[in-house]
């Protein structure tokens, strides 16, 4: 589904200056806990792994797709605002916002193996499997190496408009970068190479009035299971964890 839609978008963006926008279907919707004020999330081996944040309730954890139940969790000493998370070679690598230190732990007991510094804000992480991709909150996405964590490049990532600025969750997706954009519906579908936004998908209405009558925050969450073709979205504070088909414009 992923792989024919991430051709079309190639062709349709290279082909035009309008940028395809394109909408979903819910396929599933699985719980999630409102109280997880989520700025990353991944799934591998079958399981959602999720970081949150604020100051003091800042996590890490391991959580059971179907039920939304808290399998295991690590929490940050309370000075630590978590930020976006990945898993590379069984390690998970957790950003924090302004403190400008990132963890790594073992994927399987959550024990902190190292600690690294960066320079920005921390706000979103992924991978391509050679470098990792993170994002500060501005319109650069920068590339570090997976395992000095020493910065070997950057991007700007533009549309035509311009600069798309406050990218925050980031994941990656059959050669291409999703990312949620701060404060919007929208995910971003960038080119790495470039930093093209070459579509977008907008996930305005996911949430139902019903869902929004209890304090929620915004969309931030995507999650990838390259096996099986799917794809989760979520929000900070949301009740609930989308499955999600992607429809293309007619």
């Amino acid at each position: 589904m992923l792989l024919a839609l991430l051709g079309a978008v190639f062709v349709l963006s290279c082909n035009s200056n309008v940028i395809p926008v394109y909408t979903y279907n819910i396929t599933n919707i699985y719980p999630h806990d409102r109280n997880a004020f989520t700025q990353g999330l991944i799934f591998d081996d079958g399981f959602l792994y999720e970081g949150t944040g604020l100051s003091g309730q800042s996590s890490l954890r391991r959580v059971e797709l179907e039920t939304g139940e808290i399998l295991q969790i690590y929490e940050l000493p309370e000075q630590f605002f978590g930020e976006g998370i990945t898993i590379y070679e069984d390690k998970i690598i957790q950003l924090t916002w302004q403190s400008h230190v990132g963890f790594v732990y073992d994927k399987d007991s959550f024990e902190i193996l190292q600690e690294f510094n960066y320079s920005t804000e921390g706000w979103g992480i992924t991978h391509d499997g050679e470098r990792l991709i993170m994002s500060d909150g501005t319109s650069t996405l920068h590339f570090l190496d997976p395992h000095t964590f020493e910065k070997i490049g950057e991007i700007e990532v533009f549309d035509n408009r311009g600069p798309v600025t406050r990218l925050n969750e980031l994941e990656y997706v059959q050669g291409e970068i999703y990312a949620n954009v701060w404060q919007t519906d929208r995910i971003a579908i960038i080119a790495p190479e470039t930093g093209r936004v070459i579509g977008w998908i907008d996930l305005a209405g996911l949430l139902t009035e019903e869902d929004r009558s209890q304090p929620v925050d915004v969309l931030n969450g995507i999650a990838y299971d390259a096996e099986n073709d799917r794809l989760f979205v979520t929000g900070k504070l949301w009740p609930k964890l989308f499955e999600i088909e992607i429809v293309s414009p007619e």
